[in-house]
């Protein structure tokens, strides 16, 4: 399948408002039609912009015999028999206007006849009229007119006129003539024509980029704070909840059971599914970096019918309005993030594209398209290439998501005890600055090991009450209180069987056994 139409399809999926401000690629290949009909009625057909662009470079950069037979003079760019095109941006307008600068000997009286005709073809070019006068007799008559290729008389001409050169030099050596050149520029109004729509193109979507990545950032402020108000941790919902202090007893602590109106361990639920799937960005070391588009499609797709299995959608889960409000708008910002992924593809791939496309049809020098933007859209542009950079715009987006969402709920890895990899439920934080959890603690006093598992430092043995860390254990029973009692429990029963032990007694012989 033509590019054409997978570009075509690929937009087909894009809402309107990115559709709008795509790379128009099948008129600006019209226009490459019109750039190449407009070379040929001049004269300058792709063949003939070809041969003569690769004899201009065989000669300043020839090697071996090109190098070693030279026309008159030993740099090949100073040489007046050799007609030289420059392919150049005017500037000076404010916008960017192509043509084509000629320059032949104006001393060689072989050269003037041809010069004359392409004079007189780009003013008779320059009348709308005369130009389709020019190729109606082109179609009537391919051999005549400026269709015969002027550079070819040129190339032609020069060659007698090189010969004339070389004859004039040997008869007298001492007199030496200095090289007289004409410049002839020649305007290329499609040419034109076919930069200022692909320019406005890419002004236009540079525009739409720096205003969706505003209004990103603004829906992602108002959807982290909804998220915020709806997982709210125990404090915020239970009047009777009140933080812990050094003047209590950390074994005496008991956590609370009342049910509190929050969202809090749904939303937990639905960011670890989210962290999980990797939509975007995959962190293997197989396959790190940025996923195509199919990969991201499929895998946000799946995201989502996870979210509808495990029922986290439901008013069941998520409890308030707010929060179902707050997961379809999560939704729908990572589908406007997979839109501005097929976006990026589609219009890196019609930029390159179209260029090369210009380039080899009219035999045009290619164009960098750092030269078609200003220095703030190019930068722009630029995080549009499908590119394992780390600046691309879709990469820009999901770390503004991540860092933006997911630190609102704490995580449980974050605060697990290193031993027993369960959550440091009433934490001891030694001397050395490690933390564990106070079962762990007490099993390794026991034991007698005095050494810190981490750094070996001798700490252990001389941990007690003051080494609680009690603001991490009010911030643990307020965001974990679900964990946190069944941790309290599983403590409370290890430390009832290691009582028995210490008897030898087993839980099965203290069994009530009803008569």
């Amino acid at each position: 399948m033509h590019f054409g139409k997978t570009y075509a399809q690929l937009l087909l999926d894009l809402p309107p408002e990115l559709r709008d401000n795509a790379i128009q690629y099948r008129q600006l290949k019209k226009l490459i039609n019109q750039v190449v009909r407009e070379l040929t009625a001049l004269g300058l057909s792709p063949q003939v912009l070809h041969d003569l662009l690769d004899n201009q470079d065989s000669s300043s950069n020839g090697k071996g015999k090109q190098k070693a037979e030279p026309c008159t003079s030993p740099h090949a760019e100073d040489d007046p028999c050799v007609p030289r095109v420059v392919y150049e941006f005017n500037h000076r307008s404010g916008k960017i206007e192509p043509r084509l600068r000629l320059r032949v000997g104006a001393n060689l009286p072989e050269l003037a006849p041809t010069l004359s005709r392409l004079r007189e073809t780009l003013t008779g070019a320059s009348h709308a009229d005369e130009v389709s006068t020019i190729e109606e007799a082109e179609e009537a008559d391919p051999g005549s007119g400026p269709s015969m290729s002027l550079l070819y008389d040129m190339q032609r001409e020069t060659s007698s006129a090189s010969s004339h050169v070389e004859e004039i030099s040997t008869s007298d050596n001492t007199s030496t003539v200095a090289p007289v050149e004409e410049e002839i520029i020649i305007p290329l109004p499609s040419d034109t024509a076919f930069f200022a729509l692909l320019c406005t193109a890419l002004e236009s979507l540079s525009t739409h980029l720096e205003s969706m990545k505003a209004d990103f950032a603004r829906s992602l402020r108002d959807l982290a704070r909804s998220i915020s108000d709806t997982a709210r941790p125990v404090s915020s919902s239970d009047p009777k909840f009140s933080p812990h202090s050094a003047a209590e007893h950390p074994g005496i602590v008991r956590v609370s059971s009342a049910k509190n109106a929050s969202d809090l361990y749904t939303w937990r639920s639905i960011f670890q599914l989210y962290v999980e799937a990797e939509v975007f960005e995959s962190m293997g070391e197989r396959d790190r970096g940025e996923r195509d588009i199919e990969t991201a499609e499929q895998r946000l797709k799946l995201f989502a019918d996870q979210i509808g299995k495990q029922g986290l959608a439901d008013a069941s889960k998520l409890k308030l309005t707010q929060s179902r409000e707050a997961l379809q708008r999560f939704l729908e910002l990572n589908a406007m993030i997979l839109n501005v992924k097929k976006l990026q593809y589609a219009n890196a791939e019609a930029l390159r594209k179209i260029l090369k496309k210009h380039a080899k049809r009219t035999a045009l020098p290619p164009v960098d398209h750092e030269e078609l933007t200003s220095p703030r859209s190019a930068a722009m542009i630029d995080m549009l290439h499908n590119t394992p950079s780390a600046n691309t715009l879709v990469h820009l987006l999901v770390q503004s998501m991540t860092e933006t969402l997911l630190p609102i709920i704490p995580h449980l890895e974050d605060y697990t005890c290193l031993i027993c990899t369960d959550l440091a439920f009433k934490p001891i934080r030694l001397a050395c600055g490690h933390l564990f959890c106070v079962r762990c603690l007490v099993k390794m006093q026991k034991r007698g090991n005095g050494q810190c598992p981490m750094c070996r430092a001798s700490v252990v043995l001389q941990a007690d009450r003051s080494n609680v860390d009690w603001a991490l254990f009010n911030f643990i029973e307020d965001w974990f209180p679900v964990e946190a009692r069944r941790k309290l429990r599983a403590n409370e029963k290890e430390a009832a069987e290691e009582q028995l032990q210490e008897l030898g007694l087993t839980p099965e012989d203290v069994k009530c056994v009803i008569m």
